[in-house]
């Protein structure tokens, strides 16, 4: 798989070594500013590189393309690469909006081309693991999620700048949410509160009720430290996965009964790859080799889901509509 690397910043530094480590070929970096791409291109080794995007698009040996970019560009990128015939995979979120994100999707499916967000934790192998353990019955039934994600960020660049899509509830509550759905199903309710600058949310508490019986509750945020852990609580027990919990290598199941508070919990370790994206990259790799248009892993539908949840919260917080955020 050939990729085009859309955007210079810190995650696809990383993305590059673990592209390479999957398989894949980078064969090109397009970044806004020349000479970005350019530095880019040559600690990389990257063969191609340009702040034209289009010059790369039409390109015969490119196949996808990763977006790096800051969230409110995400959707004109990815557009302009599938209009190309490239696949896509974005970086989360897929969008600013679920609306915009359905642009993308529906974009993707008239041209016969894979595109899909990047949430490399449900392809991690711990998550993969729980996944399996929690479908098996090992605490019950799943009742309840507890997720956070917060730290104090330094002023400046993208995710302080409403109009490039600065948002803590996109960039850090979209795990715990994300978690939230994949293990109760999607949210049925939102309820949220929190704290905006300069039409930025900074900060964020989020219930999403999830059934009769089941609820989670996130938060998030950029100025201050919140637990970067999880908990998955059911009527059997429940699973701890300590800091940071989206991107991690262990986790402690307590499952059996009311004497498991008393008892050494199971550990569970699961070993991750390069930085911790090369299995979501192998995935979907192998998936557009199979002709697929999305993994059955994270696909469109619930991508979507997660962001319905995240415009209602952001919707409550800012008091206003999501179309009429400057992003």
């Amino acid at each position: 798989m050939r990729w085009l690397i859309a955007g210079a910043g810190q995650i696809s530094r990383r993305f590059v070594p673990d592209i390479r480590q999957a398989g894949g070929d980078v064969a090109a970096i397009w970044a806004r500013r020349a000479e970005a791409a350019g530095a880019f291109a040559m600690e990389f080794d990257v063969p191609r590189h340009s702040d034209k995007l289009s010059h790369l698009l039409a390109r015969d040996d490119i196949d996808a393309v990763y977006v790096a970019t800051p969230p409110a560009v995400h959707t004109d990128v990815a557009l302009q690469a599938l209009d190309a015939g490239k696949h896509v995979l974005v970086e989360k979120p897929l969008a600013t909006s679920a609306r915009e994100a359905e642009i993308i999707l529906d974009r993707a499916s008239t041209r016969g081309l894979f595109a899909m967000e990047a949430m490399w934790m449900k392809f991690n192998p711990l998550h993969r693991e729980l996944k399996r353990l929690i479908c098996g019955g090992t605490i019950g039934e799943p009742r309840s999620v507890m997720g956070g994600f917060g730290m104090p960020f330094p002023a400046g660049g993208s995710r302080w700048d409403a109009k490039a899509g600065g948002s803590t509830i996109l960039d850090q509550g979209i795990y715990p949410v994300t978690l939230a759905n994949w293990v109760l199903g999607d949210a049925l309710e939102v309820f949220a509160t929190g704290e905006v600058d300069a039409d930025v949310d900074v900060r964020a508490s989020i219930t999403t009720v999830h059934g009769l019986k089941q609820i989670a509750h996130s938060a998030c945020s950029m100025v201050e430290f919140v637990s970067p852990t999880a908990t998955v609580n059911g009527t059997a027990g429940w699973i701890e996965i300590p800091g940071l919990f989206w991107a991690g290598e262990r986790a402690s199941v307590h499952a059996g009964s009311a004497e498991s508070l008393f008892r050494s919990p199971k550990e569970i370790v699961r070993h991750s790859e390069g930085f911790g994206y090369v299995p979501m990259i192998r995935e979907v790799q192998s998936a557009i080799g199979a002709g697929l248009h999305e993994h059955p892993w994270h696909t469109g539908k619930s991508a979507l889901a997660v962001l319905h949840a995240l415009d209602d919260a952001r919707r409550q917080i800012h008091g206003k509509s999501i179309s009429d955020l400057p992003t």
